[in-house]
């Protein structure tokens, strides 16, 4: 057994140790928020935070995060006010088909918990992810309104 910490309670699963986090967040704690791209850790989709860290959860085996705190989309919003990126991202209408969106959520917040004010520079050296949807834009005001707010 594995013991996980997500989005503050904890769980144990009873999987392999290499087990990819990202299957194990959905398929065994059933949070389907964080969503399975490329499996290469390249696209982003799967982005949670570990120990407020943006991570690719597509590539990190289980038995690598079991003391760590894991923070998925479900766990970003604070006593059920939606964190500053998430407001920001309804509010200028960011998303298209949706599916990156939770991972670039994640990989914002983690960006503006590390650098409040970021440039177009920042934003474009930090934040990786693909989005299919071509939302660049959107996205890159929803971080400059969140860093705002």
């Amino acid at each position: 057994m594995i013991k996980l910490t997500v989005n503050g309670k904890t769980h144990e699963v009873d999987v392999d140790p290499d087990t990819p986090l990202l299957w194990v967040i959905r398929e065994w704690v059933g949070l389907t928020g964080t969503k399975y791209g490329c499996g290469i850790a390249q696209c982003g989709a799967c982005t949670v935070h570990i120990d407020g860290v943006a991570t690719r959860s597509c590539s990190i085996p289980v038995s690598a995060v079991a003391n760590n705190q894991i923070t998925t989309i479900e766990g970003l919003a604070q006593s059920g006010t939606p964190h500053p990126v998430q407001k920001a991202w309804v509010a200028l209408d960011v998303p298209q088909c949706g599916y990156c969106q939770s991972g670039m959520i994640m990989a914002v917040a983690a960006l503006l918990k590390e650098n409040p004010k970021p440039t177009d520079a920042d934003i474009d050296a930090a934040i990786t992810n693909i989005c299919r949807c071509g939302t660049y834009q959107q996205v890159r005001e929803a971080i400059h309104a969140a860093a705002s707010a």
